[in-house]
């Protein structure tokens, strides 16, 4: 669990599971039914480092700063039509 609060950015989704599992919220420590809405949360956009995580932490950390977004972390990247106009 470590290594998933070392990341700079996170990509944060719902998560659309229909399979009885349940899982542990990195953000709590607590229980997570699948079945239950919840997100999903991927360090750095890695899909095998994500975790499942209930909708209220992932709401609450964001707030608190410690869940920041790809998109506030770097910059997106200039488009092609934008890339193509600086050659010219």
């Amino acid at each position: 669990m470590d290594d998933f609060r070392q990341a700079r950015w996170y990509v944060v989704r719902p998560a659309g599971n229909r399979k009885p599992a349940t899982y542990r919220c990195p953000l709590c420590g607590g229980l997570l039914p699948a079945l239950r809405g919840h997100m999903l949360v991927l360090p750095e956009g890695d899909a095998p480092r994500r975790r499942h995580a209930h909708t209220s932490c992932v709401m609450k950390a964001r707030r608190d700063g410690r869940l920041p977004l790809r998109e506030e972390i770097e910059p997106p990247r200039p488009g092609l039509l934008a890339r193509l106009l600086r050659r010219g």
